[in-house]
């Protein structure tokens, strides 16, 4: 009787066992899983985002004269590669690595470092050096047909290997901002207002191109070759721009918040169009194709911040007015005699800024903000922090990259000759053509 009570008890005692372990490899396993479904989806948006490279390329090209094509879609191709390399060998460090408040001191060439995320390191690299690539490429635009070749490379390796980095790490590496509690939740500071705020430097020290401005300070009208062209590209760039937000997530397990994003995303961009538009019909009596598609990507970069944390009416707001500054903005730069050839600078800096300070204006708490935004009752409180951060961002940016282009300027020279500007930079630069056969130069 003792030992058949005695293996009751046993038998009892394995199945009870059986059971715990089993489910611990159960809960092992659902872990797993999860962890590889969100790794998946990081590695997706990333390869959108790697793909807003060709919308960029695109909506340049398309801008600018056929003769300076070949130059803008080399540059833009380098940008990535220089991104890729400078962000692994220095940016990564610099931006997540740990530190103090103002720059990562540790995971040079990603030895030793850490993923900031739930998803492993090789693939949260990929999704970061996909924005840096994104940042970077913003300047092609505001610096086109009149910049060296070889300085806009040196250019690219230092705005991604030292000086984007920086700026992430405040906001997004656990930095001084990040501990103010300032948001931007995919990058409208981090990727935009900084890239614009450098295409603003890079361009105001090249001076305009070759007849763009008369001695009485009038513009003169230099249309771009291709805006069929220009207007693949922008839908390529509102297309990728679905990895650019909901990716920033970095995981699928609120698909609500997703949803939220992606929504927002669409209505700004949309909203930012129609207003553009009607913007431009209204002050010169038509409905230029170029600025609306420049309003929808304002609208794109406006909502980049707050897309997380407003309702779906207010990314409409957010959008439209986005779509407004950037045709104000076009008018106030020729005023001005700033020769931007793509609307760099309306479309990333102003409305980087602007996208920046709505988090303060439109955000709610419930929707994962520190603080309640302006129509909310909040105050200027989270208002005031987005304000210092992109202000500290666009004066940190004229700074940086004053001192680059100064040095550059002095050492090999930013402009390009004014025969070689005449003739275009695709023949004074890369011996090519991108349209051969067509008799866009003729040799001397």
């Amino acid at each position: 009787m003792g030992k058949w009570k005695g293996g009751i008890a046993g038998g009892i005692i394995g199945l009870v066992l059986s059971f715990i372990f089993s489910g611990t490899a159960g809960a092992q396993e659902a872990v797993s899983s999860t962890r590889g479904i969100d790794t998946l989806w990081v590695l997706i948006t990333a390869f959108l985002v790697f793909f807003m490279q060709a919308g960029f390329g695109m909506v340049e090209a398309g801008f600018i004269r056929a003769k300076n094509t070949c130059n803008i879609l080399t540059k833009n191709f380098l940008d990535f590669c220089m991104a890729s390399l400078g962000f692994f060998i220095f940016g990564y460090a610099i931006m997540f690595g740990s530190g103090n408040g103002f720059f990562g001191m540790n995971g040079w060439f990603l030895e030793g470092a850490k993923s900031s995320a739930p998803i492993p390191l090789f693939a949260f690299w990929l999704f970061q050096a996909a924005f840096c690539g994104a940042a970077a490429t913003i300047v092609a635009g505001g610096v086109a047909e009149r910049m060296k070749f070889s300085v806009y490379l040196i250019y690219s390796f230092i705005i991604s290997a030292f000086i984007y980095p920086v700026v992430g790490h405040w906001i997004w590496g656990g930095g001084w901002l990040a501990g103010l509690n300032f948001a931007d939740f995919a990058g409208s500071t981090v990727v935009h207002a900084l890239g614009g705020t450098a295409a603003l430097v890079g361009t105001m020290m090249l001076g305009p191109r070759e007849g763009k401005y008369n001695k009485d300070g009038s513009a003169n009208m230099i249309p771009g070759h291709n805006i069929p062209l220009a207007s693949l590209g922008v839908f390529i760039l509102w297309f990728g721009w679905f990895g650019f937000n909901p990716g920033s997530t970095l995981s699928v397990g609120d698909g609500e918040l997703i949803g939220r994003v992606a929504m927002n995303t669409n209505l700004a961009a949309a909203a930012g169009g129609i207003a553009a538009m009607i913007t431009v019909w209204k002050m010169f009596g038509k409905p230029d194709l170029s600025m609306a598609m420049n309003g929808a990507l304002a609208g794109l970069v406006a909502i980049t911040a707050p897309c997380a944390y407003v309702d779906p009416w207010a990314s409409v707001a957010i959008g439209t007015i986005g779509g407004v500054l950037v045709v104000l903005a076009v008018v106030v730069l020729d005023k001005l005699r700033i020769d931007d050839p793509v609307g760099a600078v309306p479309v990333h800096c102003v409305n980087g800024i602007w996208g920046t300070l709505s988090v303060g204006i439109f955000g709610q708490k419930a929707l994962g903000l520190a603080n309640e935004g302006l129509i909310y009752g909040g105050g200027l409180t989270q208002l005031g922090i987005q304000a210092l951060g992109v202000t500290s961002t666009v004066l940190f940016i004229v700074l940086a990259m004053g001192l680059v282009f100064k040095v550059l300027d002095m050492t090999i020279g930013l402009r390009v000759s004014r025969d070689e500007e005449l003739k275009g930079l695709d023949i004074g630069e890369h011996g090519m053509e991108s349209y051969a056969g067509f008799q866009i130069f003729t040799a001397q």
